[in-house]
């Protein structure tokens, strides 16, 4: 219910009673009475809290306000009093303590001025700009003093002194303030240069960054005193990243390159505060600002910027939950602003007039222009001069930003005395006091509405848009998303709607924080900022949609920021859903992709067409597309020839990881496919490094036409055809001996050096680390004698190694070997050699102990330590396991199976075995089985970017299984 009359006359005896308790000299009971200031006193401080505590820590005040009640003219000459203030201030805290109690003195009595119709509207809102700039200016000339003491003067070239000049944004250009605004500044300077007159000098940018970080400070800083204003500095280039203070050229290059329609609408109101008329830098500012913010042509884009800033706004009221919003809402006060800015901006570069800054000088010219009528006119000054008294009210209560009708049955009674009668400017400029028949709430916020309704009718006519729809009241809660006035709580808002637990909030919460930070450190164009702008929204929509969102967000944030300054891969996202919708199920599903695109974007090509990740082509045909690809490259350009090949592999990579994920592929498909893609690398890059070295060396004399005489061996994986997506190559390269040198290059060498040089060269290939990254890491050290023998060994020494001088694990080694590059003659020779190796016969007890002692080594230094996790590769019952029972039934069986020496793959293996009868074929199958599934689960965390580790159980029955069959044979 309102509050009574009454009620309201007992809230200003209870004041009347607590300011005789509080100040017995200033306001005794007796002095009340007699005093004819006691009842105007009253009603002011029942209409503001603040005034009363400025009166509470300021009795001397109260006293004088007692003796002599403020009135409007008393409100001026606020340079000329700070001036006599501050004049004997010798340190900062001093200075911040004078700042304070002034503003708060200062902004009291005109609190009083507006609670006793002492002032106009339009005084009111002026004098508090007027404040606000003197004592911005003040502070800037008293720490400019101190800072010149410090670091010298700043002068330019020619050594004229430099200032700091500041423009006042928003409210304060406009001379518009309210109460409790917050102060939107600028810092610029004339020229570079560097300071005089200190010990030691600093450039003119420093200086000024200095003197701007001590002015926020002395203006900002909350202290005992309370604040002088919220400074914000957003306004300034480039933000919150931006320096804080550029010279008037860096200013200048700005707005001319980068200059986004928003900064056009806030400089509209960017006036140089403290400006003086013969001061010919205010003059130079003027002149750099104009071109930027007034066209020269009928500037009508401006209309749906204005519209989609509008949106963003209504947007922001829904997002924050911001009812009974005098400002934001509907026809409310920043409507009112945009229907005056979007004439300054469509005729202001032609009519000098439109040029100015404040807002009710700004309605007769528009209407002088007849651009809009004499009615509607009116209807927006009344209508803005009714919600600026109501904002001012509000915000003098406690000293308070806000733009929200109250809820508090005092505050409304307080706002409801104010608006029943105040005072405005007619036409003459002369003061004319206006009645509304308001005497309850009710009755003003019906008056309140009206009001609104007349500025939202002339907005939809001027500035609406006639296709809006209901749907576009929908708007996503990302829409904002990107924009610097999207605050923390904005975010969580965002979050909350998007069903996120209270366990992930905070996490997501962090991730989409340092997401925006990073965009807002990356130079983004405007071409490229409105598609970001359009897609993100779309994405968050998606992202959060999905079942596994925490997975897939990061990853999709990692993508976008490598991409946001490529323009062509954000639009491409944004113009193609369903690229967008497989990129997201791929990257849910590995961790793998989502690192493979972010750090080689030019994969987003291949989902354009997504026909072969789901019908992937034959393996076998890698080595003929990895031929055709390269043929398109110059014949003489290295580097890209090194790059080609990496941008190969990762594309063939994406595709097989892609028909993996969506089903396309079995595992042992997959490691077919990324073996035979290995091999053609390695086809590709021992053809490069030949002919790199022959093109230094010359070809070893012996060879015949198109002969190489050398062999590269694959072990592990890639020899057993298993190769996983992050395996690494296990090579040896041999060749023929031959007691011969090279011939027809720049320099000889003999035939064992060239080869040491090839395999070096390839290596180095494979090892280059460009900006598609590396090819495979390689590794050699299975090579005879290991990281103690030479890199390149003849196929004879090779053998003579293998049969007198090779460890037992060094033969298990063999078993998962073959050539992988050579001549048909040369593959044949191999593996005739390494069949012959795996059938010599052996000692079966030493072979066993050696077998079992290398695993246990092996154990002891790579298994994982935690009973309750299981290392699916190398703990017990795993697949080294696997592949050691395989190794060791080959080497003890082969002698009298030969068969079981021809195959390099632990799945061929076992399936000779059980046709051999060296194994049960029930025994045959279950390991397979078990090998498989291992392996496919280690492909998946593959893709997920995980280890090969699990919880212990999740394999208790396979691991059962292999333990049985390890004590079966090797204990």
């Amino acid at each position: 219910m309102p509050l009574p009359t009454a009620q309201f006359e007992d809230t200003l005896n209870q004041l009347a009673n607590l300011l005789c308790e509080q100040f017995p000299e200033q306001f005794s009971a007796g002095f009340q009475t007699a005093n004819p200031n006691s009842s105007a006193i009253l009603q002011s401080i029942a209409m503001s809290d603040f005034v009363t505590d400025v009166f509470r820590k300021q009795p001397h005040f109260l006293a004088e306000c007692w003796l002599n009640l403020p009135n409007i003219t008393d409100c001026e000459n606020y340079s000329t009093k700070l001036g006599s203030l501050l004049y004997h201030v010798e340190n900062e805290e001093l200075l911040n303590q004078a700042l304070r109690q002034f503003r708060n003195r200062e902004i009291a009595k005109l609190s009083i001025c507006q609670s006793l119709n002492l002032g106009t509207v339009e005084e009111i809102f002026i004098r508090l700009s007027q404040l606000a700039e003197s004592l911005i200016i003040a502070a800037r000339d008293w720490l400019y003093q101190q800072a010149c003491q410090e670091m010298g003067t700043p002068v330019d070239e020619n050594g004229t002194p430099q200032q700091l000049y500041i423009l006042g944004m928003g409210k304060l250009g406009g001379f518009e303030l309210n109460f409790s605004s917050d102060i939107d500044l600028i810092f610029t300077y004339p020229h570079n240069g560097e300071t005089v007159g200190a010990r030691r000098c600093v450039n003119n940018q420093k200086f000024f960054t200095r003197l701007g970080q001590r002015l926020i400070n002395a203006l900002d800083q909350f202290t005992s005193d309370g604040f002088v204003y919220r400074t914000d500095m957003r306004l300034r280039p480039f933000g919150d990243n931006g320096a804080l203070a550029l010279s008037f050229a860096a200013m200048e290059t700005y707005y001319q390159e980068q200059g986004r329609d928003w900064e056009r609408y806030a400089m509209i109101k960017g006036r140089i505060l403290g400006a003086q008329s013969d001061d010919p830098h205010v003059k130079t500012l003027h002149q750099m600002l104009r071109p930027f913010v007034y066209r020269r042509y009928i500037d009508f884009s401006v209309i749906q910027s204005l519209r989609d800033m509008k949106g963003k706004i209504e947007r922001e009221v829904r997002r924050r939950g911001l009812v009974d919003n005098i400002k934001l809402g509907a026809g409310g006060i920043r409507e009112v602003e945009f229907i005056v800015q979007v004439f300054q901006l469509i005729r202001g570069g032609r009519e000098a007039k439109l040029q100015q800054h404040e807002l009710l000088k700004l309605l007769p010219e528009i209407a002088h222009l007849q651009l809009i009528s004499a009615e509607q006119r009116q209807d927006l000054q009344n209508a803005y001069l009714f919600l600026r008294r109501t904002e001012n009210v509000l915000q003098a209560i406690n000293d308070k930003q806000t733009q929200l009708l109250p809820t508090d049955e005092l505050d409304r009674q307080r706002l409801v005395s104010a608006m029943a009668t105040f005072t405005q400017w007619d036409e003459n400029h002369q003061p004319v006091t206006i009645h509304y028949n308001i005497a309850n709430w009710d009755e003003f916020y019906a008056m309140l509405q009206m009001h609104q309704q007349k500025v939202r009718s002339v907005f939809n006519a001027l500035i609406g848009d006639d296709n809006e729809t209901e749907e576009n009241h929908e708007d996503s809660e990302w829409a904002d998303f990107l924009d610097s006035d999207f605050n923390h709580e904005d975010l969580l808002f965002a979050i909350s709607k998007m069903g996120v637990s209270d366990e992930e909030l905070d996490d997501i919460d962090h991730l989409l924080s340092q997401f925006r930070n990073t965009l807002a450190n990356r130079s983004i164009g405007a071409r490229g900022r409105d598609v970001l702008a359009q897609l993100m929204p779309n994405l968050f929509a998606k992202i959060f949609a999905h079942a596994q969102y925490r997975q897939l967000l990061p990853r999709m944030l990692n993508i976008i920021e490598k991409i946001v300054s490529r323009t062509t891969y954000l639009e491409l996202l944004f113009e193609n859903p369903q690229v967008l919708s497989l990129l997201m199920e791929l990257c849910a599903q590995s961790q793998m992709i989502a690192e493979q695109v972010a750090q080689h974007p030019i994969l987003l090509d291949e989902l354009i067409y997504s026909k072969p990740l789901f019908n992937p082509p034959p393996f076998t045909q890698y080595a003929d597309e990895l031929q055709q690809y390269l043929l398109r490259l110059p014949d003489d350009d290295e580097e890209q020839y090194i790059n080609a090949l990496r941008q190969f592999k990762q594309t063939i990579l994406l595709r097989v990881a892609a028909a993996d994920i969506l089903g396309a592929l079995p595992v042992m498909k997959v490691s077919d496919h990324l073996t035979y893609l290995a091999e053609a690398m390695i086809n590709a890059v021992v053809n490069l490094a030949w002919q790199q070295v022959t093109a230094r060396f010359g070809v070893p004399e012996h060879l015949q036409a198109n002969e190489k005489g050398f062999l590269v061996i694959s072990y592990g994986k890639l020899g057993g055809i298993e190769l996983g997506y992050k395996s690494d190559l296990d090579l040896v390269c041999l060749y023929e001996a031959a007691d011969s040198w090279t011939v027809g290059g720049k320099k000889q060498i003999d035939t064992h050096q060239f080869y040491l040089r090839l395999t070096q060269k390839i290596i180095s290939i494979f090892s280059m680390n460009t900006s598609a990254g590396i090819l495979y890491e390689v590794d050699m050290r299975l090579r005879p004698s290991g990281e103690a023998g030479i890199l390149c060994s003849s196929i004879q020494a090779f053998e003579q190694y293998q049969l007198n001088e090779a460890w037992t694990w060094e033969k298990q080694a063999l078993v998962r070997s073959r050539a992988v590059y050579g001549s048909a003659r040369l593959r044949q020779s191999y593996e005739q050699l390494r069949q012959g190796i795996l059938a010599t016969p052996r000692d079966l007890k030493q072979l066993k102990t050696d077998v079992r002692e290398m695993r246990e080594k092996m154990y002891q230094h790579l298994a994982n330590p935690h009973s309750e996790k299981f290392d699916i590769k190398t703990d017990h019952g795993g697949i080294t396991d696997i592949e050691f029972i395989a190794q060791y039934l080959v080497l003890a069986n082969a002698p009298q199976n030969p068969d079981l020496a021809y195959w390099s793959d632990n799945v061929r293996i076992f399936d000779v075995m059980a046709s051999n009868n060296v194994i049960e074929y029930d025994t045959a199958e279950r390991l397979k089985a078990c090998y498989t599934s291992l392996r496919n689960h280690i492909h998946h965390l593959n893709l997920l970017g995980l280890p090969s580790i699990v919880e212990a159980e999740e394999f208790a029955e396979v691991r059962s299984f292999i333990d049985e069959i390890w004590r079966q044979f090797l204990v």
